[in-house]
C-alpha cells in the first residue's frame, strides 16, 4: 500500500474528460449495502455511500458528489440493493467534502429526512458559498509557498471553470460529536471525532458487530490528505485520530473509497508509519538542502510524482507536515517572499 502521491485531483477537483462510471450497489452484510458512486476525478473514480437498514427504511452514511447525473447514479445503486431514495430516514455525513456531503441538500429536500454532521464544517461552507474567495486564498498560500506564476495562472483558470460538487449548503439538524448514537437495525452506531483528513471528520462504530464506517480516515489503499489552513495542526490531529480508531478494535471497515477490509489494525499502523516517513523526508530535505520553500520541498519528498494536476494536493500535504514539525520544534519558518523553512 502506498501514499496517493500519483492522484491527480484533491477533494473539490475538476471534471475529467473521460467516460464516467455508473452507480452500483451491493450487499456487504445483511442490512448493510455499499453504494459505489462515480466521481469525475482521475485517480479517484468513485466513492462509497453506505445504506444501513433502519426502521421502515435505512440510514444513509455519506451522499456522493453533486453532478448532473449524480442523483440518478445514487438511485441506480439503491435499486440494485432493492432500496428507494424515499426510504432514507436519516443522512449522516462522515465529513464535509464534496464527495461525501455534495448531494445532502438534494436528498434532504427530496425525502424530508434530517442531516447529522460535525459542526466544524467551515472548510466546506466557504467553498460552497464563496468559491472565488477560497480560490483567491489558495492562490495566495501557493504564491507564498513558492509556486511560480505560470502554474498558478493555469490552476486558477482550471478551478474557475469547475463546479464545487455541492448541491447547496444545508446545516446539520444534529451535531455529530463524541458519543452521539445513530440507531439502526444492526444496533446503535457511536460517533467518534477523527479530525485530520478534514476538521469535520467523524467515524461511526457498531460495537456488537465491530463494524467501522471510516469515511476517508482509513481507506483500503493508504492515502493521506489533510485539509490545510483550517486547524492548527491537521497532521497531529490525524495521528491522534488513528489512536482513537485503533482502540475500538474494529474487525471490518466500511471505507469512503474502495472495498471493505478486515485488517483494520494493519491499516492504522500503515497510515501512522507513512506519516512518520513523510515527516522524516521533510526534515531530511531541510537538513541537507534547506532553507527551502514548501514548493521546493515537494520533489524532495515525492520525487517525480508531481504533476500539474496533483500539485495542489501535494503542496497541501507538505504544508501540513511543516506545520506539525514546527509544532514539535523541529523546523522554523523564515519570513520572505516566498516563505522558506529551515531545520
Amino acid at each position: 500500500m502506498a501514499d496517493a502521491s500519483d492522484r491527480t485531483s484533491a477533494p473539490g477537483g475538476s471534471r475529467a474528460e473521460r467516460k464516467r462510471e455508473l452507480g452500483r450497489g451491493e450487499t456487504v452484510l445483511p442490512g448493510v449495502y455499499r453504494l459505489r458512486l462515480p466521481l469525475p476525478w482521475p485517480g479517484v473514480p468513485h466513492c462509497n455511500a453506505w445504506a444501513v437498514a433502519a426502521e421502515e427504511g435505512f440510514v444513509l452514511f455519506d451522499t456522493g458528489m453533486h453532478q448532473p447525473d449524480s442523483l440518478a447514479n445514487l438511485e441506480r445503486a439503491l435499486a440494485m440493493c432493492g432500496l428507494r431514495l424515499e426510504e432514507t430516514r436519516l443522512v449522516v455525513c462522515t465529513h464535509a467534502h464534496s464527495d461525501h456531503y455534495g448531494q445532502a441538500a438534494t436528498i434532504v429536500r427530496r425525502t424530508g429526512c434530517e442531516l447529522w454532521m460535525h459542526p466544524d464544517h467551515e472548510h466546506m461552507t466557504r467553498i460552497a458559498e464563496d468559491p472565488d474567495a477560497v480560490l483567491a486564498r489558495r492562490l495566495e498560500v501557493a504564491r507564498q509557498s513558492g509556486v511560480p506564476e505560470e502554474p498558478l495562472r493555469r490552476y486558477a483558470e482550471q478551478r474557475r471553470s469547475s463546479e464545487t460538487g455541492i448541491a447547496g449548503v444545508v446545516e446539520p439538524d444534529r451535531e455529530l460529536l463524541d458519543g452521539v448514537t445513530i440507531e439502526s437495525a444492526l444496533g446503535p452506531w457511536t460517533t467518534f471525532q477523527t479530525p485530520g483528513h478534514a476538521p469535520s471528520h467523524v467515524c461511526l462504530f457498531q460495537p456488537e458487530r465491530r463494524l467501522l464506517i471510516s469515511g476517508d480516515h482509513l481507506l483500503g489503499r493508504i492515502s493521506l490528505y489533510f485539509d490545510y489552513g483550517y486547524t492548527p495542526d491537521p497532521v497531529g490531529e490525524f495521528l491522534h485520530s488513528l489512536d482513537v480508531v485503533q482502540r475500538l478494535g474494529a474487525r471490518l471497515c466500511l471505507p469512503g473509497h474502495g472495498r471493505t477490509f478486515a485488517d483494520v489494525h494493519a491499516h492504522v499502523e500503515g497510515n501512522r508509519t507513512l506519516v512518520h516517513e513523510r515527516l522524516a523526508a521533510v526534515s531530511a530535505a531541510l537538513e541537507q538542502h534547506g532553507p527551502l520553500s514548501a514548493f521546493e520541498l515537494v520533489p524532495h519528498v515525492y520525487g517525480d510524482a508531481t504533476s500539474r494536476q496533483n500539485a495542489h494536493w501535494l503542496l497541501s500535504k507538505i504544508l501540513s507536515y511543516l506545520t506539525h514539525l514546527r509544532a514539535l520544534g523541529r523546523v522554523r519558518a523564515l519570513a520572505g517572499d516566498p516563505e522558506r523553512w529551515a531545520a
